[in-house]
């Protein structure tokens, strides 16, 4: 019986990709509980975010394709049930956020400990799980590189979705003016009850005039375009002069040509934020973010939360939902 007990807790339930395909076809099965190194811990996954990437990754779309197959699943949250023998500054309870480079669409992973960050109980699980990328991206986007102070004027490109909200709420956090770019009624609301000042549908063929108005004569400083597509040279035309458009991803599916000689009659500044391609060549810079962001988020200035959440087995609708372009917020797979 204690055997039989020993084997039964050894198994658990997974998103395995087998084949490149459409998310949909994904399914929940068993799978061993991870194995503990000494310098990983093993963490009960309470909350996984999703980004558009792993819908594109498990579709065979993206860039990257990792070995077949694979757990997909790059952020979780949830608690620590057990560490390895080097692990001291850790320990069973702990509550925490981690990036393992996949393996989230599980009830258990091991993690590195030095992935993994405390959090506290101000920031639930689906929260936390919406957290590091998203954050991340726009605080290096918007105080790193675009350097945005309380006298800024920002427009968020896609303001409704995981990227868009935590851009307003970074910015709002820095006093900066807040207007919110998105697609329809519901997801402007959603943008304006992030933080967002005002709002505009840019779905609309004239949304550059309904801009201006909502200006009134207001300069606008700084546009954080994680879209780009057809949206970028509208935008950038909108700039004032010595303005900077942070280029952060093109999820229109369009990479857009920029009119170069604007950025020379205005001098604006175009800078292209990939948070991920910095950490790569200065990996101490990461760190610093990290607990620059979570004191934030402790001392209440920060107010991550998440968006769509759905439980593991519908993780191939929660994918669906992001290819569709129907999600608001950061996509979460909860399992509390």
């Amino acid at each position: 019986m204690l055997l039989f007990h020993f084997l039964a807790k050894r198994v658990m339930k997974a998103i395995v990709c087998e084949s490149f395909d459409h998310p949909s076809l994904l399914t929940l099965t068993e799978q061993p509980d991870p194995e503990l190194a000494d310098h990983q811990v093993l963490i009960d996954v309470a909350a996984t975010g999703l980004g558009y990437v792993d819908a594109l990754t498990v579709s065979g779309l993206y860039q990257i394709k990792p070995p077949l197959p694979f757990v997909p699943g790059n952020e979780i949250a949830g608690t620590i049930l057990a560490t390895g023998s080097q692990v001291v500054h850790l320990k069973p309870g702990d509550r925490v956020l981690a990036m393992p480079s996949q393996g989230g669409l599980a009830e258990r992973i091991s993690v590195s400990a030095d992935r993994c960050h405390k959090i506290s109980d101000r920031l639930d699980f689906a929260a936390a799980a919406s957290f590091l990328v998203n954050y991340c991206t726009a605080y290096h986007g918007l105080i790193t590189c675009g350097e945005i102070t309380a006298s800024d004027t920002v427009l968020v490109l896609g303001a409704s979705g995981g990227v868009g909200m935590a851009a307003i709420d970074l910015a709002k956090s820095q006093g900066a003016f807040v207007i919110a770019a998105a697609s329809t009624e519901e997801k402007q609301a959603a943008a304006l009850a992030a933080g967002a000042d005002l709002s505009i549908d840019y779905s609309q063929p004239a949304w550059r005039d309904a801009l201006k108005q909502q200006l009134a004569g207001r300069p606008l400083t700084v546009v954080y375009d994680p879209v780009g597509g057809d949206f970028a040279d509208p935008a950038l035309r909108s700039l004032a002069p010595s303005g900077r458009y942070l280029v952060v991803g093109f999820a229109s599916g369009k990479i857009p040509s920029i009119a170069a000689n604007l950025t020379l009659l205005k001098q604006i500044r175009v800078i292209g934020v990939n948070w991920g391609g910095f950490i790569g060549i200065h990996p101490e810079a990461s760190e610093p973010v990290i607990q620059s962001l979570l004191n934030m988020t402790t001392e209440g200035k920060l107010n991550p939360i998440a968006g769509h959440r759905f439980a593991l087995e519908q993780a191939g609708e929660a994918m669906t939902t992001m290819l569709e372009r129907r999600a608001i917020g950061k996509v979460v797979i909860t399992q509390e």
